[in-house]
Order: structure tokens, then C-alpha cells, then sequence
């Protein structure tokens, strides 16, 4: 596949002494094999049909074994990575960084070691992609404490690979503009409306937020594939993910993004030296003796000392970070102040259990502009 080789051809480049061609790539796999229908079609999970498409001589660069990463149930399948894997040279993983968070705290669990490097000294690249990686990047930082290990973003998905970040300084990505995809764009400020002005790339306006719209050589025809998007530079085209079309707060008109959220819970993070490890949040509605709230159910590695205090902060960074939420906070009049529900270590975990979402191709929702995740949550911590 073009795209991941791409990813790792531009660290060798970058990074020309990297050790990563001696050693073997750790990879999750697929949470669902391939499977064949009644009409003789062949379905699946994208990394599953991956695993099985691609040549040998992968097997030698790989670890686990294809038959460990076709294990269908992930608490089985991390047992046996790390049965298998401990003793091997590895240099090199790539995928989702939440669902490998839980596989290396399993390792450390294992081993008694106080950090990954312990176990794989030669670890030095992690090409992730899926979700938004900074909420996680402290996190990684202990795990691998050394300046010598990488991080680079990728852009893919089922319908296609989007991006690749090709500056270890900059966390934007080059557009992939040869990859059998025609890109088009959508305004989210037009997204409501009944016949959204669609664009081209030659019409794109930097910082603003667009849904992307594709057609591609395997078949998609001015697909939208839900994810949104800003751009950060015309020359080359470099762009940002800043959400998903249906994963925002707009219950009373403060037009809240993923992009706005993960924002404030760094700055929230950093004054308070705390470490969000899963979150989730949604609209508390108007009722008659209720104002409306944004209510958020934080899972911490690390919690705050004043869970009041990180509150005050992830407030007034939404309220910096975006002005209709400001607006609407403006003397509690529409919104009063966000509560925060703090829950055990986890909790997001078992949650993605229960709706039988576990592995790398499911994602937590971070926003919903309805009550339908917070109410399971709650209520799955209740019982």
C-alpha cells in the first residue's frame, strides 16, 4: 500500500540513521476477519483485509504472526502479543493510539518495567493516526521517555489515505493529492443549509472549517466522509482534522468542535498538571430548574489536585477559543458552567466493551450534541 510506505520512506529520509529497517513493526491488527457473504463478496475490518492482502515477506518485518492479529477478541489477542513479542526486536508500531495505550500499560503490568523503552530499547517511531494524538501525547511521553523517539500523524481511512505529516516540527499534514482521490469541500458554516456551496481545492480559504467530499478511483462518487477539516497552507496544501461532521455541541448555539475541546483540555491539562486519559461530552438541556450546561465525563491518568480549578481553565479556554461559546456563557445566561463527572480508570474501556467496540478501527466519541453517550455511560456506572 503506497500510503504507510510513503510514511515510513520520509522518516528513513528525515532520520537516516534509524534502526527501524533491523527491527520489526508491533501491530494490533484487525479487530474482524475477513469474511466471505452468501453472493461470495468478501468483507471485513480494513486492517484484517490489509493483513491478508499483503506479500510474505511482510511476515518477516512483522510481529505478531498473522494468525495473533486476526484474534477476533482483543483482551485474547494483547495476551498473546505480548507472549510472543516481548523478545523481539521491535523498533517501530503504527496505528491507534488509544487502543495501544492499553496494550503497553498491559506490557508494563507484565514485566514490572517503568517504561516501554525498558522492553524494546530500540522503539523509535510510532506513525498513528484514527483519532487527534495530543490528549495522549503525555501519556507516550512516559512510556518512552527519550527524544529520540518519533511521532508522525497520518491521514486514512477506509475510502482512501488523505495525509501524511512530513515535518517532524510541524503536527499539519501534506495533502496527498496522487493518490487517486478528488478532493471537494464543504463549509461548515454552510453545512445546515439546504444546497451547500461545494468547492475545489483551488478555492480553499486557510483556518476555516470544511467537511470533505471525495471521489475516488476504487469507486466513491462525491462521497462526504464525515471527518472536517482546516487548512493550515495553499503552497503545498497542508491540513489540520479538526472533527467529525456529527461529533460536536450546538444544543444552544455554541457551535463547540472536537478541534475547540481538545484544545481546552490541553491548556486545562497544563495549568493543572493533570493527564486526561478518555473523554466524552454532550449537552445538559434546559429544564425548570436547570440552565443549560455542556456536562463532560472525564476518565484522568493523572487527576487534577482541584478538579474546580481544571474546570474554571477548560472553561475560559472554550470561551477563548471560540466566541459563541462565550456568548452564550455570557452571565450564565444560556450555558453555566461545565460539570464534570471524574470516573475510575477503565471506564471507557468497559464502556467500548459493552457496545462491543473495542479495537483500533472504533474511536470514542468525544462530542454529541444529544444525551445518548453520556446517559449509557452514566448509567453503566451506576449499575
Amino acid at each position: 500500500m503506497r500510503g504507510p510506505k510513503d510514511v515510513f520512506a520520509q522518516f528513513i529520509k528525515n532520520y537516516p540513521d534509524t534502526k527501524i529497517l533491523k527491527g520489526k513493526t508491533l501491530t494490533l491488527g484487525g479487530s474482524h476477519r475477513v469474511n466471505k457473504s452468501s453472493n461470495n463478496s468478501f468483507y471485513g475490518d480494513l486492517s484484517a483485509i490489509l493483513i491478508e492482502n499483503v506479500p510474505f515477506w511482510a511476515d518477516f518485518i512483522r510481529t505478531p504472526s498473522t494468525e495473533i492479529a486476526l484474534i477476533e477478541e482483543f483482551e485474547e489477542k494483547i495476551e498473546k502479543i505480548i507472549e510472543t513479542a516481548l523478545d523481539q526486536n521491535v523498533t517501530s508500531f503504527s496505528g491507534v493510539p488509544s487502543w495501544y495505550l492499553v496494550l503497553f500499560k498491559k506490557v508494563l503490568e507484565k514485566t514490572g518495567k517503568s517504561n516501554i523503552l525498558e522492553v524494546w530499547p530500540n522503539m523509535e517511531v510510532f506513525v498513528h493516526g484514527g483519532v487527534n494524538f495530543e490528549p495522549y501525547r503525555k501519556q507516550y511521553n512516559k512510556l518512552f521517555p527519550s527524544s529520540q523517539m518519533h511521532y508522525m500523524e497520518t491521514y486514512n481511512a477506509s475510502e482512501g489515505f488523505f495525509g501524511i505529516q512530513d515535518n517532524q516540527h510541524s503536527n499539519d499534514m501534506l495533502l496527498m493529492l496522487d493518490y487517486g482521490v478528488y478532493y471537494e469541500f464543504i463549509s461548515m458554516k454552510e453545512w445546515d443549509s439546504d444546497n451547500p456551496k461545494v468547492i475545489s481545492l483551488k478555492d480553499v480559504e486557510l483556518n476555516e472549517n470544511y467537511a470533505i467530499v471525495i471521489s475516488t478511483s476504487a469507486g466513491l462518487w462525491r462521497y462526504i466522509i464525515g471527518d472536517t477539516i482546516k487548512f493550515t497552507c495553499k503552497f503545498p496544501f497542508k491540513i489540520k482534522v479538526t472533527g467529525r461532521t456529527k461529533h460536536f455541541i450546538n444544543a444552544f448555539g455554541e457551535e463547540v468542535i472536537i478541534d475547540n475541546a481538545e484544545k481546552a483540555i490541553q491548556i486545562a491539562c497544563d495549568h493543572t498538571g493533570s493527564i486526561v486519559n478518555e473523554y466524552t461530552a454532550g449537552p445538559i438541556f434546559m429544564g425548570d430548574q436547570q440552565k443549560g450546561a455542556h456536562q463532560w465525563i472525564i476518565e484522568f491518568e493523572k487527576p487534577p489536585a482541584d478538579l474546580d480549578f481544571f474546570t474554571t481553565v477548560l472553561d475560559n479556554s472554550l470561551k477563548t477559543i471560540n466566541s459563541d461559546y462565550e456568548a452564550k456563557r455570557h452571565k450564565n445566561l444560556a450555558l453555566e458552567k461545565p460539570h464534570i463527572i471524574g470516573v475510575p480508570h477503565g471506564t471507557f474501556y468497559k464502556w467500548m466493551k459493552n457496545r462491543q467496540k473495542v479495537g483500533g478501527q472504533n474511536k470514542i466519541p468525544r462530542l454529541s450534541n444529544d444525551r445518548k453517550y453520556l446517559d449509557e455511560l452514566l448509567k453503566m456506572i451506576q449499575d
